[in-house]
């Protein structure tokens, strides 16, 4: 059933691709929702269930909130430091690092296969818990397509490049799904990756998916798409009861 469940979300992602790379025209208002999304995943979705999960602390700081900042740090470091090789080969300094878009994606990508595992970890314990997990994944399944291929395109990749990224983040799910039959992922495990994740997902709407929507149109119809992402996020925790 979980992988039933799981073709759904592979559906969904392929739509978010899809609808991220058809409004090309309105780059801006594409990047001012993905940084919503991906703003409100973090904060109502990833983190929340990091520090439920990943209860214990470390030097009077929840485990979670530590790989949170930790994640955060990552991003920014292996940005830098592909930027600064970048330079030292003869790249312009605001030239975009197509790596550090493929290495985004690949974490959405691994992000799904998490959700995949989630949700075939949830039908393990029984069908109302399946189905709640079932809700959450497919519905925000359609704002990871749309960041995942938001995020290879605008770091300067090719389009098949962000297509093969958005095909590898839509059969994710079903083979996270798939993988449950074998075995089941350690609950402190999961929330300690969900923070790390969360933190590296914050850095790149904070600093590059936001700053660039607003580069060459500071428009209130940008704004309004991003607060619309956030707003879609709520709306899907709080159908699926968080």
């Amino acid at each position: 059933m979980a992988v039933v469940v799981a073709l759904g979300a592979f559906l969904m992602t392929l739509f978010g691709g899809w609808v991220a790379g058809r409004v090309t025209d309105r780059r801006h208002l594409v990047l001012g929702l993905a940084g919503g999304l991906m703003l409100g995943v973090v904060g109502l979705d990833l983190l929340p269930e990091a520090l439920e999960a990943a209860g214990s602390e470390v030097f009077g700081v929840p485990e979670a909130l530590l790989l949170f900042v930790g994640g955060f740090l990552f991003a920014h470091v292996v940005e830098r430091l592909l930027a600064v090789r970048r330079a030292a080969h003869g790249a312009g300094a605001a030239e975009r690092v197509p790596q550090v878009g493929l290495t985004a994606a690949a974490a959405m990508v691994l992000h799904s296969l998490m959700d995949g595992i989630a949700l075939g970890a949830a039908f393990q314990i029984g069908g109302g818990m399946g189905a709640t997990v079932a809700v959450a994944v497919i519905t925000h399944d359609f704002a990871d397509g749309f960041n995942t291929y938001t995020i290879t395109s605008l770091y300067g990749n090719a389009r098949r490049r962000a297509v093969g990224m958005l095909l590898a983040d839509a059969l994710a799910p079903v083979v996270g799904a798939a993988s449950t039959l074998l075995f089941t992922l350690p609950e402190e495990l999961l929330g300690s990756y969900l923070g790390f994740f969360g933190g590296a997902l914050l850095y790149l709407a904070a600093a590059e998916i936001l700053p660039e929507a607003h580069h060459e149109h500071p428009a209130r119809s940008t704004l309004l798409c991003t607060v619309a992402g956030v707003a879609f996020i709520w709306l899907v925790v709080g159908v699926s009861g968080g």
